[in-house]
């Protein structure tokens, strides 16, 4: 299987612009920038889509891992919060933390944290990131 993303970019370093857009046409050509990138403006960037793409993975792992178990979650929420930071000459993402609210019934929290940690270092975008990846996994009753 293969999938695409795609990006324009017009101009210089900070006052260019590009867009983004997904295969799926769920994003089609959506700006983004200098500011929306380093400054808070408004808008979309490739860290968010980087954590989008990480939490959505590392949920869709942790229900396979949990029908493994013969377990369904009845709700999983994760929020990926991506740093990225100035290293030497250029930036470079250092941590991806994972946080995870979830409601899954027939399991405890030791159970439950062996099994997302498994989907953690499962997902094929925590595979691909060279990040540190931290987790804080929550079992809600």
């Amino acid at each position: 299987m293969q999938k695409h993303g795609s990006a324009t970019w017009e101009g210089g370093f900070k006052d260019g612009r590009g867009t983004i857009s997904l295969e799926s046409g769920a994003m089609n050509a959506h700006p983004y920038g200098y500011a929306m990138r380093f400054e808070g403006v408004k808008g979309t960037n490739p860290e968010e889509l980087i954590g989008a793409a990480h939490a959505g993975c590392f949920t869709m792992a942790l229900s396979a891992i949990l029908g493994g178990a013969g377990l369904t979650a009845e709700r999983m929420e994760t929020k990926a919060d991506v740093t990225l930071d100035k290293v030497g000459d250029g930036f470079e993402i250092t941590k991806i933390h994972l946080t995870l609210r979830a409601k899954v019934p027939g399991t405890d929290d030791a159970g439950f944290q062996e099994l997302a940690a498994k989907a953690k270092a499962g997902c094929p975008v925590s595979k691909v990131l060279k990040a540190e990846i931290s987790l804080d996994a929550t079992l809600e009753s």
